[in-house]
């Protein structure tokens, strides 16, 4: 496998400034301009993905011959709860626009970016790609679930019909700078920095939602950057692919981590009424492995997990969510 700054390099070669990434603004987006200074960076503020006209005027302008689509509307398990529609409808307007307009615009090919939340809930584990459309997802996300199953639908249609090169990856769950902080929307991991950070320097204790024992796996967004750019030489193949890392957490471990980097001394209480979401989701990411990718090419989590809530620190409260 090249190493990434040999697989920037390649980018660089194929006229890099032809590659669009949309999601532009986002946490995957930020980090992706540390590999690919010069793509071009699409955000809602640019174009309404949600708008047919509008996505066809982006290709028109920009003629890319590569898309990382990266743009969703995305949340936290209340913020899914809550807006079931909005998530469903946004999201599935963008999908289908970027896909259908990338095939119209003869794009030379796609990664789209999904999520282990396309796996059904009743499932064997660890999660395997041939178990995608084997069930219903969870309950308290499952709209978002099921547009993003239909990313790989549409996908293996228009490879089948058209012979578009549409390819699709599956993290777990994602953290790092750049992420949403607001404690209405945001994931675990950037409301837990938020919550601890603002109790120590408040003198509070802290109340997290659930119970603290669901088992989740997280991986860096660098690595996802790095991953991306993996795929878009070396994976061709119509089927989704996994590529979190492995190794399972609890929530409550990862609090005590963050809370011990921010020196917090409080007290952390767990609200059982709160949704906790599902207890665990491992995936099997034996496949980007037989491609040739490592898994000591992923950042340690707790490098990770410290860059992340220092990165915090140095930027509060002129972060995402916050300010």
């Amino acid at each position: 496998m090249k190493n990434i700054v040999e697989l920037a390099a390649f980018l660089q070669g194929r006229a890099m400034k032809n590659i669009l990434i949309t999601g532009g603004s986002g946490m995957l987006g930020s980090a992706f301009k540390k590999l690919l200074p010069d793509a071009l960076y699409i955000s809602s503020k640019d174009y309404d993905l949600r708008d047919r006209n509008q996505v066809d005027e982006m290709y028109a302008t920009y003629k890319p011959e590569y898309v990382i689509h990266l743009a969703s509307r995305v949340g936290g398990v209340l913020a899914n709860m809550q807006n079931l529609g909005d998530f469903y409808f946004d999201n599935i307007m963008m999908n289908t626009n970027v896909l259908d307009a990338a095939k119209e615009h003869k794009v030379k090919k796609v990664l789209s970016c999904l999520s282990t939340c396309v796996y059904p809930d009743k499932v064997e584990y660890p999660l395997t790609e041939k178990q995608i459309h084997n069930g219903p997802p969870h309950s308290s996300n499952y709209t978002y679930a099921y547009t993003k199953r239909m990313i790989d639908i549409q996908s293996r249609a228009y490879r089948e019909q058209f012979g578009c090169n549409f390819i699709s990856m599956s993290p777990n769950n994602l953290f790092g700078e750049h992420d949403n902080f607001d404690l209405e929307d945001s994931h675990v991991i950037p409301a837990m920095i938020r919550k601890i950070y603002e109790a120590k320097q408040a003198g509070e204790d802290v109340t997290m939602w659930g119970d603290g024992t669901p088992l989740r796996e997280f991986t860096y967004i660098d690595d996802i950057c790095n991953i991306s750019l993996f795929l878009l030489e070396a994976y061709d193949d119509p089927e989704p692919i996994n590529v979190g890392t492995t190794g399972e957490r609890t929530i409550k471990e990862i609090a005590e981590k963050i809370a011990s980097y921010f020196n917090f001394e409080g007290n952390i209480a767990w609200d059982i009424y709160k949704p906790k979401g599902q207890h665990r989701k491992p995936s099997d990411n034996s496949k980007l492995l037989e491609f040739g990718w490592k898994e000591e090419d992923y950042t340690d989590f707790d490098e990770a997990l410290h860059k992340t809530c220092q990165w915090f620190e140095d930027n509060y409260p002129n972060v995402r969510g916050v300010r």
